[in-house]
């Protein structure tokens, strides 16, 4: 017999069988997705899933650390997806977990060390997880999770007792963190943000091309699930500025910071790059990369795994199967979609995004299989209409979720694909699809914070006023500078609105408004006065609502209220009603 000594994952359903009962359909379909999920979170641990059978999952891993930290990053994602359900329809998993000897039969793993995971599985109460004493031992002080002794246990069929241990792995709150006030506490993983890398370049035109560069490296560094990684909008907040790398890192609440220059002649390109720890200021690492401009995308991927490598190798050892973007070969159409999504997240003018549009328009046409162009065309529309510079909403709506189709097809695995299909079903009027999405792209890269915005956003569509509450405030915390931060706290009004908490509504929406007035988040604190009969307030905010009417309203107002139930609009449009805004019709007339 072949043997060997192997880090064994058993889970399967609490209740499976009332939930099957009750429904069966739903509960084999939320088992599909809930199995697709423990399945991409196995991979990406570096483990493998060699028994299933109805709600059971048997995995092994290589590695105790990384079999425990799938362990809690499954019970992370599926608490998450479980808050979008009926309390009587969430599927709770218990995980069990052994390190021991097995019997290698096939692709199939046997014996007692497999026996013993199962029957820790049995211990655990419904989305806990429970360890072996044995696994305890391997990774005692190289995980954050607290470890809970509960004692020796007789265990079924096994001739010996177990010592188990139960692993808290409930994350920070993220309004505990200090997003809403005071200083902001370190998260419980590395932390870290990427500075705007200076463009060196003798040409000014190539700012887009060292902006481009500092956003992928953003993104593949967020790809690591254990990482804290600060989102683009808030680190490119310091661009241009003289600030002292201690004040950063507690601005952005992290305890690392990478920087660095592009210079760009010709067919070559120097970049260089460092890693700082913000508290003290000392350089952990620093490289110089001298290529061709072919080369971008392995100086990329080169910069990213050796800052990982600096702070904590194992991530990298065990995380090496993470999703990778998809790039292209035509670098004229890299260099269109890196300009469309420099002028993208510019958003000043209409101007803007005309021009940025017709980048993305153009990366696709030199290259028709970049997923990213697709979903930066999506995105650009989608705020073309959002921002009310669109004339016409239904031609843009249409443009973009084809867009939007077409870069998910092309690349499943991309986050940012997934946002856009979001963007894409709030314009089609389907928000339970847009919560689908959201959750998908948060799957790929829980460091997404537009993602768990739109999550936010999409939960208080679908009638889960208090779950938008989480998503939001995680997205305030992976980008604490963000532009869009009058968006977010717009969406917090607007759910305490629904909740009836008109007082905390207003309160929310006169902390948005000063970042920015856009029409929308002036209606939601306009509905919030109405309600609380505050009528000369209500009078003066108005006239200044009807100066800033959209282009296209009759369009813009239904792709912005995508409710489910025809109650919630209702409520809403209460508000407005009792305030004093004139009809839609009537609005048009002061445009």
């Amino acid at each position: 017999m072949e043997r060997k000594l192997a880090v064994i994952l058993a889970g399967d359903v609490a209740g499976y069988s009332r939930l099957v009962a009750a429904n069966e359909e739903d509960a084999l379909a939320t088992l599909s997705v809930y199995g697709a999920t423990i399945s991409d979170l196995v991979n990406e641990h570096g483990g493998r899933i060699f028994g299933s059978a109805g709600d059971s999952v048997v995995a092994e891993f290589p590695s105790a650390v990384q079999g425990v930290r799938a362990a809690v990053a499954i019970q992370r994602a599926l608490n998450r997806r479980n808050a979008d359900l009926p309390p009587d329809r969430r599927m709770e998993f218990r995980l069990g977990l052994n390190l021991g000897d097995v019997v290698v039969s096939g692709d199939n793993l046997l014996g007692d060390g497999v026996n013993v995971a199962a029957r820790l599985q049995e211990v655990a109460l419904p989305s806990g997880i429970c360890i072996s004493g044995a696994l305890r031992e391997h990774i005692e002080g190289k995980l954050d999770f607290p470890l809970i002794p509960m004692g020796d246990r007789t265990l079924k069929n096994i001739p010996r007792p177990v010592s188990v241990h139960r692993v808290h792995w409930g994350g920070e709150d993220p309004l505990e963190t200090g997003v809403l006030a005071g200083p902001l506490r370190l998260p419980d993983k590395p932390s870290i943000a990427v500075l705007p890398f200076v463009n060196m370049s003798d040409d000014p035109e190539q700012e887009f091309f060292a902006d481009g560069l500092t956003e992928d490296i953003i993104t593949a560094l967020s790809l690591y699930r254990w990482f804290f990684v600060i989102a683009q909008n808030s680190s490119f907040a310091y661009k241009g500025r003289a600030v002292d790398v201690k004040q950063i890192g507690r601005d952005l609440g992290v305890r690392y910071l990478v920087e660095g220059s592009v210079r760009r002649a010709g067919s070559r390109v120097r970049v260089t790059g460092q890693l700082i720890e913000a508290e003290s200021g000392v350089h952990l690492w620093a490289q110089r990369y001298d290529r061709e401009i072919a080369d971008i995308f392995a100086i990329q991927d080169e910069l990213t795994q050796n800052v990982v490598g600096a702070i904590e190798p194992e991530i990298l050892i065990g995380e090496s199967r993470r999703a990778l973007l998809r790039t292209t070969d035509n670098l004229d159409a890299y260099e269109s979609h890196m300009r469309g999504t420099w002028l993208h997240n510019a958003q000043d003018t209409a101007e803007h995004f005309i021009e940025a549009i017709a980048w993305h328009r153009r990366a696709i046409e030199l290259a028709p299989d970049l997923a990213r162009a697709h979903m930066m065309l999506a995105r650009s529309l989608y705020a073309r209409c959002f921002h009310g510079f669109s004339d016409d909403v239904d031609r843009d709506s249409t443009e973009l979720r084809a867009a939007a189709e077409r870069s998910v097809a092309l690349d499943p695995r991309d986050p940012y694909s997934h946002y856009a299909m979001c963007l894409g079903h709030f314009v089609g009027q389907n928000a339970p699809a847009a919560v689908e999405e959201a959750q998908q792209a948060i799957d790929t890269n829980p460091n997404f914070a537009l993602a768990h915005m739109a999550l936010g956003w999409a939960r208080i569509f679908t009638g889960h006023f208090a779950e938008a509450y989480d998503p939001l405030h995680m997205a305030l915390r992976l980008s604490p500078h963000d532009p869009l931060t009058y968006l977010i706290l717009d969406r917090l009004a607007l759910s305490h609105y629904h909740l009836g908490n008109y007082e905390e509504a207003i309160h929310y929406s006169e902390r948005g408004l000063p970042l920015r007035r856009a029409y929308f988040n002036r209606v939601v604190l306009l509905a919030s006065l109405g309600q609380l009969d505050r009528h000369d307030e209500a009078r003066r905010l108005i006239p200044e609502i009807l100066a800033n009417v959209p282009a296209d309203l009759e369009h813009y107002w239904k792709i912005l209220t995508p409710y489910v139930a025809p109650a919630h609009y209702d409520h809403f449009v209460d508000g407005l009603r009792k305030a004093g805004l004139p009809s839609l019709n009537s609005q048009r007339e002061h445009c």
